[in-house]
């Protein structure tokens, strides 16, 4: 059997190739870059570990622990410290904590009387009924009310997709939301209804999933799936042309050529613009916009994947003194809404995460600058990044002095968003992979943007293509 080829070493990609190769499926992993694992980068120095992407993987479905166990990594798997488990939203200009369950919002300063009385009227708002795609500050304002946007809503939003939520589509970006109103009428309605139906299937709200490290960082999981790859893994390999043939795809890198028996695309969605593909001429010709006829083939229209907004964010990672931050960092970190006019998106006490994240009396701090809020920002230099962030610390945490360690990371296109109008491009990759036989598409721009999302994506994917490829 010729390989299936995987563009992209990413979660989902490695992923998708370590399960393949389980089901005995050849594959080969092509990677542009020279090291694998895309966002996911652990750097150990001066006795800190920092994290320039996520911090930790939210175990939502239950194949996310089966990968753990299969890659033989239980025993370096770390969950959250149990004080890690607070959670702060910025109000009043400092981080006032989350109350731990449904019922403590009532007592908390974080809303208003009349926010909480939006929350005590929501299930009585009818649901939508027209159809029409709403953003999700539309669906927050029409649900709850404009407090409840400007104070949650969009600090969350931050947090996930460094996105804005007058722009993100609730039916793309929070389906379970637009869900749990079609099927319940009311989101408070649906999550005490709609917890049983997760528990039926194994999976775990977001916002209650376990979430998990290594001893090392989350790279220690992408390095585990390349080792386990092996020959199978090719790195600074470009890939420049995508042909189909009679009973596969031909793949053209910068080292040469080769023959799969499909193509299973995980990379970013705006590199697929930049690919020349070619399909087979069928007996009945893909019209135009989804293909062009051009010599003895038709030329595949990616073009309308550039139109796929990611925008740029960089992770500033900082240790301080102990003796030098104000506030306890007990917690897992601290989500900032637009309106209290801070630079940052928001921070995770990384150091109080998991053990050995930084030395003793040290406190490590990861921040995240630009996005959809401020992307100007993010391709700052370093120290002028380090600088703006301590300048909102020292407001926020109560930090004095300067860093004693310091690592910045940009991700000029960082996260997808799943912007009003996403679907047609979700549509695109239906379409495509109807017609374009043994083309297949997945990870973080079609099924999720959160690391968990990807596994998932990349273990269903393979499971699809290697039950086609047994059956044919």
């Amino acid at each position: 059997m010729k390989p299936v080829a995987i563009i992209g070493a990413g979660i989902t990609g490695l992923t998708a190739a370590f399960y393949l190769k389980r089901r005995g499926v050849p594959v080969a992993v092509y990677e542009a870059g020279a090291r694998a694992g895309g966002v996911i980068q652990s750097i150990r120095k001066d006795g800190f570990l920092a994290e320039a992407g996520p911090n930790t993987i939210l175990e939502t479905s239950p194949k996310i622990a089966q990968l753990i166990r299969d890659a033989g990594l239980e025993s370096r798997k770390l969950a959250t410290e149990p004080k890690a488990e607070a959670r702060y939203v910025v109000r009043y200009r400092r981080p006032i904590a989350m109350p731990s369950s449904q019922l403590g919002i009532f007592t908390s300063e974080l809303l208003s009387a009349n926010a909480k009385f939006a929350l005590l009227r929501e299930p009585f708002v009818p649901r939508r009924r027209d159809g029409r795609e709403e953003s999700i500050a539309e669906f927050v304002v029409r649900r709850l009310n404009r407090e409840f946007l400007d104070q949650m809503i969009d600090a969350l939003v931050a947090g996930i997709y460094a996105g804005d939520p007058h722009k993100l589509s609730v039916q793309h970006a929070f389906p379970r939301l637009a869900e749990l109103e079609a099927r319940y009428g009311s989101l408070i309605k649906g999550q005490i209804f709609g917890a049983r139906e997760r528990k039926r299937r194994g999976e775990i709200s977001k916002d209650r999933a376990p979430k998990f490290s290594f001893d090392e960082g989350l790279q220690v999981l992408p390095d585990t799936l390349a080792a386990q790859l092996g020959d199978s893994l090719n790195l600074n390999t470009p890939v420049k042309k995508l042909t189909q043939t009679g009973d596969g795809w031909r793949v053209a890198t910068s080292i040469g050529e080769a023959e799969h028996s499909a193509l299973i695309y995980c990379g970013a969605a705006h590199k697929l613009a930049e690919l020349q593909t070619t399909l087979i001429r069928p007996s009945a010709t893909l019209s135009h916009p989804m293909g062009e006829e051009r010599g003895e083939g038709i030329s595949l229209n990616l073009t309308a994947f550039s139109e796929i907004r990611y925008p740029p964010v960089a992770s500033v990672v900082l240790g301080f003194r102990r003796d030098d931050v104000a506030h306890s960092c007990q917690g897992y970190g601290m989500l900032i809404p637009k309106i209290e006019g801070f630079k940052i998106l928001g921070t995770i006490f990384s150091s109080a995460l998991f053990p050995n994240r930084a030395p003793a009396g040290r406190v490590l701090l990861t921040s995240y600058v630009g996005g959809e809020r401020y992307p100007e920002l993010a391709s700052l230099p370093p120290e002028k990044l380090a600088g703006l962030v301590c300048d909102d610390l020292r407001v926020l945490l109560g930090v004095k002095g300067q860093p004693v360690f310091q690592h910045c990371a940009l991700y000029p296109k960082a996260i997808p968003q799943y912007n009003l109008g996403y679907g047609k491009f979700k549509d695109r990759m239906n379409e495509i992979e109807t017609k374009a036989r043994g083309l297949f598409f997945a990870g973080h721009y079609r099924d999720g943007v959160s690391l968990g999302d990807s596994i998932v994506s990349g273990w269903n994917i393979a499971e699809r293509v290697g039950q086609i490829l047994s059956a044919a």
